[in-house]
Protein backbone atom coordinates (compact mmCIF):
# COMPACT_ATOMS: atom_id res chain seq x y z
CA UNK A 1 0.00 0.00 0.00
CA UNK A 2 2.24 2.94 -1.37
CA UNK A 3 2.22 6.15 -1.22
CA UNK A 4 3.45 7.19 -4.90
CA UNK A 5 6.30 9.08 -2.86
CA UNK A 6 9.13 7.63 -5.02
CA UNK A 7 7.04 8.66 -7.96
CA UNK A 8 6.41 12.21 -6.54
CA UNK A 9 9.91 12.70 -6.31
CA UNK A 10 10.77 11.37 -10.09
CA UNK A 11 8.67 14.40 -11.22
CA UNK A 12 10.31 16.56 -8.62
CA UNK A 13 13.50 15.74 -10.41
CA UNK A 14 12.03 16.37 -14.00
CA UNK A 15 10.36 19.56 -12.80
CA UNK A 16 14.28 20.83 -11.48
CA UNK A 17 15.84 19.81 -15.01
CA UNK A 18 12.54 21.46 -16.77
CA UNK A 19 13.64 24.67 -15.14
CA UNK A 20 17.43 24.29 -17.11
CA UNK A 21 16.20 22.99 -19.78
CA UNK A 22 13.13 22.21 -22.36
CA UNK A 23 12.04 19.01 -20.35
CA UNK A 24 11.55 16.02 -23.35
CA UNK A 25 8.34 14.81 -24.40
CA UNK A 26 8.86 11.26 -22.80
CA UNK A 27 10.75 10.94 -19.34
CA UNK A 28 11.71 7.54 -17.91
CA UNK A 29 12.68 6.94 -14.68
CA UNK A 30 13.75 3.93 -12.37
CA UNK A 31 13.75 3.99 -8.25
CA UNK A 32 15.34 1.95 -5.64
CA UNK A 33 14.64 1.99 -1.65
CA UNK A 34 15.03 0.10 1.91
CA UNK A 35 12.90 0.99 4.55
CA UNK A 36 13.30 -0.30 8.28
CA UNK A 37 9.73 -0.66 8.27
CA UNK A 38 6.91 -0.37 5.03
CA UNK A 39 4.57 1.82 6.89
CA UNK A 40 1.65 2.57 4.41
CA UNK A 41 -1.34 5.41 6.07
CA UNK A 42 0.80 4.60 9.73
CA UNK A 43 0.17 1.20 9.51
CA UNK A 44 3.39 -1.49 9.61
CA UNK A 45 2.94 -3.70 6.03
CA UNK A 46 5.86 -6.12 7.44
CA UNK A 47 5.19 -6.77 10.79
CA UNK A 48 7.77 -3.72 12.26
CA UNK A 49 10.43 -5.19 9.98
CA UNK A 50 12.40 -3.86 6.94
CA UNK A 51 11.40 -3.94 3.27
CA UNK A 52 12.85 -3.48 0.05
CA UNK A 53 11.11 -1.45 -2.73
CA UNK A 54 11.34 -0.45 -6.25
CA UNK A 55 9.43 0.79 -9.04
CA UNK A 56 9.40 2.67 -12.84
CA UNK A 57 7.67 5.41 -14.23
CA UNK A 58 6.85 7.19 -17.31
CA UNK A 59 5.75 10.73 -17.95
CA UNK A 60 4.34 12.47 -20.98
CA UNK A 61 5.29 15.76 -19.98
CA UNK A 62 3.65 17.90 -22.93
CA UNK A 63 0.12 16.03 -21.60
CA UNK A 64 0.87 15.59 -18.26
CA UNK A 65 0.02 12.05 -18.24
CA UNK A 66 2.08 9.52 -16.47
CA UNK A 67 1.55 5.66 -15.63
CA UNK A 68 3.93 3.58 -13.44
CA UNK A 69 4.37 0.34 -11.32
CA UNK A 70 5.80 -0.10 -7.94
CA UNK A 71 6.29 -3.35 -5.79
CA UNK A 72 7.79 -3.70 -2.16
CA UNK A 73 8.11 -7.33 0.00
CA UNK A 74 5.54 -7.59 2.42
CA UNK A 75 4.30 -9.98 5.65
CA UNK A 76 0.66 -8.30 6.51
CA UNK A 77 -1.19 -11.04 3.57
CA UNK A 78 0.56 -14.13 5.47
CA UNK A 79 0.31 -12.95 8.80
CA UNK A 80 -3.83 -12.61 7.77
CA UNK A 81 -3.66 -16.55 6.83
CA UNK A 82 -3.38 -15.70 3.08
CA UNK A 83 -0.50 -16.70 0.68
CA UNK A 84 1.87 -14.16 -0.75
CA UNK A 85 4.75 -12.15 0.03
CA UNK A 86 5.15 -9.12 -2.57
CA UNK A 87 2.40 -6.25 -3.46
CA UNK A 88 2.78 -4.56 -6.61
CA UNK A 89 0.82 -1.58 -7.45
CA UNK A 90 -0.52 -0.29 -10.93
CA UNK A 91 -0.99 3.58 -11.81
CA UNK A 92 -2.09 6.28 -14.16
CA UNK A 93 -3.21 9.61 -13.54
CA UNK A 94 -2.53 13.43 -15.26
CA UNK A 95 -0.74 16.34 -13.34
CA UNK A 96 -0.90 19.23 -14.27
CA UNK A 97 -1.74 23.85 -13.13
CA UNK A 98 -5.21 24.76 -11.93
CA UNK A 99 -3.50 28.40 -11.74
CA UNK A 100 0.42 29.49 -11.63
CA UNK A 101 0.06 28.69 -7.85
CA UNK A 102 -2.37 25.48 -7.58
CA UNK A 103 -1.59 22.25 -9.20
CA UNK A 104 -3.52 19.03 -9.33
CA UNK A 105 -3.18 15.38 -9.80
CA UNK A 106 -5.74 12.90 -10.53
CA UNK A 107 -5.50 9.40 -11.24
CA UNK A 108 -5.96 5.44 -10.32
CA UNK A 109 -4.46 3.04 -8.25
CA UNK A 110 -4.50 -0.73 -8.34
CA UNK A 111 -2.78 -2.66 -5.23
CA UNK A 112 -2.39 -6.12 -6.09
CA UNK A 113 -1.57 -9.25 -4.00
CA UNK A 114 -1.60 -12.08 -5.97
CA UNK A 115 -3.25 -15.17 -5.38
CA UNK A 116 -3.43 -13.80 -1.77
CA UNK A 117 -6.29 -16.39 -1.29
CA UNK A 118 -7.93 -14.08 1.67
CA UNK A 119 -11.53 -14.77 2.35
CA UNK A 120 -11.98 -11.13 0.55
CA UNK A 121 -9.72 -10.23 -1.73
CA UNK A 122 -6.79 -8.31 -0.46
CA UNK A 123 -6.59 -6.80 -4.13
CA UNK A 124 -7.56 -2.80 -4.07
CA UNK A 125 -8.60 0.28 -6.82
CA UNK A 126 -8.62 3.88 -5.60
CA UNK A 127 -8.99 6.67 -7.40
CA UNK A 128 -7.60 9.52 -5.80
CA UNK A 129 -7.57 13.88 -6.48
CA UNK A 130 -4.95 16.34 -5.27
CA UNK A 131 -4.27 20.10 -4.99
CA UNK A 132 -1.10 21.49 -3.95
CA UNK A 133 -0.19 25.29 -3.45
CA UNK A 134 3.44 25.77 -2.99
CA UNK A 135 4.94 22.96 -0.21
CA UNK A 136 1.01 22.37 1.04
CA UNK A 137 -1.23 19.47 -0.86
CA UNK A 138 -4.44 18.27 0.16
CA UNK A 139 -5.43 14.45 -1.35
CA UNK A 140 -8.38 11.89 -1.26
CA UNK A 141 -8.36 8.35 -2.17
CA UNK A 142 -11.65 6.61 -3.02
CA UNK A 143 -12.05 2.89 -2.94
CA UNK A 144 -14.15 1.78 -5.78
CA UNK A 145 -13.28 -2.22 -4.10
CA UNK A 146 -13.46 -3.92 -1.31
CA UNK A 147 -10.12 -1.92 0.71
CA UNK A 148 -7.65 -4.49 2.02
CA UNK A 149 -9.43 -7.26 2.63
CA UNK A 150 -12.00 -5.82 4.74
CA UNK A 151 -15.73 -7.42 3.65
CA UNK A 152 -18.13 -4.80 2.46
CA UNK A 153 -16.02 -1.86 2.39
CA UNK A 154 -16.20 -0.19 -0.90
CA UNK A 155 -16.39 3.17 -0.76
CA UNK A 156 -13.74 3.94 2.08
CA UNK A 157 -12.26 6.97 1.41
CA UNK A 158 -8.10 8.61 2.87
CA UNK A 159 -7.98 11.78 3.55
CA UNK A 160 -4.27 12.98 3.77
CA UNK A 161 -3.01 16.59 4.50
CA UNK A 162 0.43 17.34 4.23
CA UNK A 163 3.15 19.64 3.58
CA UNK A 164 7.02 19.21 1.96
CA UNK A 165 8.87 22.34 3.16
CA UNK A 166 12.29 23.39 1.91
CA UNK A 167 14.73 24.13 4.50
CA UNK A 168 17.95 24.98 2.76
CA UNK A 169 20.94 22.64 2.30
CA UNK A 170 19.31 19.67 0.45
CA UNK A 171 16.93 18.82 4.16
CA UNK A 172 13.05 19.03 3.70
CA UNK A 173 10.84 18.99 6.32
CA UNK A 174 7.86 16.21 6.05
CA UNK A 175 4.66 16.68 8.05
CA UNK A 176 1.65 14.57 7.41
CA UNK A 177 -1.81 14.03 9.14
CA UNK A 178 -4.11 11.62 7.41
CA UNK A 179 -8.09 9.69 8.42
CA UNK A 180 -8.66 6.35 7.12
CA UNK A 181 -12.47 5.92 7.20
CA UNK A 182 -13.04 1.81 6.56
CA UNK A 183 -16.90 1.54 5.13
CA UNK A 184 -19.50 -0.30 7.49
CA UNK A 185 -16.54 -0.60 9.68
CA UNK A 186 -15.64 1.74 12.87
CA UNK A 187 -13.01 -0.56 14.47
CA UNK A 188 -11.18 -0.65 11.60
CA UNK A 189 -10.91 3.08 11.26
CA UNK A 190 -8.14 5.21 12.52
CA UNK A 191 -5.87 8.72 11.77
CA UNK A 192 -2.24 8.39 11.45
CA UNK A 193 0.47 11.03 10.98
CA UNK A 194 3.91 11.75 10.20
CA UNK A 195 6.97 14.03 11.25
CA UNK A 196 9.94 13.55 9.74
CA UNK A 197 12.97 15.20 7.30
CA UNK A 198 14.68 13.99 4.06
CA UNK A 199 17.78 14.78 3.12
CA UNK A 200 19.87 14.76 -0.50
CA UNK A 201 23.44 13.59 -0.29
CA UNK A 202 23.55 13.01 -4.24
CA UNK A 203 24.23 9.22 -4.56
CA UNK A 204 21.52 8.48 -2.38
CA UNK A 205 18.15 10.29 -0.73
CA UNK A 206 17.87 9.62 2.79
CA UNK A 207 14.39 10.12 5.33
CA UNK A 208 13.86 9.93 9.08
CA UNK A 209 10.38 10.59 10.38
CA UNK A 210 8.57 9.36 13.49
CA UNK A 211 5.17 7.52 12.33
CA UNK A 212 2.02 6.72 14.65
CA UNK A 213 -1.31 6.53 14.37
CA UNK A 214 -4.33 6.39 16.94
CA UNK A 215 -5.56 2.89 15.22
CA UNK A 216 -7.43 0.50 17.68
CA UNK A 217 -4.77 -2.61 18.45
CA UNK A 218 -7.45 -5.46 17.86
CA UNK A 219 -8.01 -4.23 14.59
CA UNK A 220 -4.18 -3.90 13.59
CA UNK A 221 -2.18 -6.22 15.47
CA UNK A 222 0.02 -9.08 14.00
CA UNK A 223 -1.14 -12.25 14.03
CA UNK A 224 1.99 -13.70 14.08
CA UNK A 225 4.02 -12.05 17.40
CA UNK A 226 0.73 -9.90 18.53
CA UNK A 227 2.84 -6.31 18.21
CA UNK A 228 0.54 -3.58 17.27
CA UNK A 229 1.26 -2.46 13.83
CA UNK A 230 0.22 1.22 13.99
CA UNK A 231 2.59 2.28 17.41
CA UNK A 232 4.14 5.02 17.12
CA UNK A 233 7.95 4.73 15.83
CA UNK A 234 11.27 5.81 14.02
CA UNK A 235 11.20 4.96 10.11
CA UNK A 236 14.52 5.18 7.88
CA UNK A 237 14.93 5.47 4.13
CA UNK A 238 17.16 5.42 1.91
CA UNK A 239 16.26 5.81 -2.05
CA UNK A 240 17.82 6.40 -5.18
CA UNK A 241 15.89 7.71 -8.39
CA UNK A 242 17.56 7.60 -11.42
Amino acid sequence: MKKLALAAAAVAVFSAHAEEAVAPDHAVSFNLAAVSDYRYRGISQTRLQPALQGGADYVHNPSGLYAGAWASTIAWIRDAGGDGGVELDLYAGRRGQVTEAVSYDVGVLTYVYAANALPVSANTTEVYGQLAYGPAYVKYSHAVTNLFGFADSKNSGYLDIGANIDAGGGYTINLHGGHQKVKRNDAASYSDWKLGVTKDFGVLTGALAVVGSDAQESAYTSAANGKFLGKTALQLTLSKVF
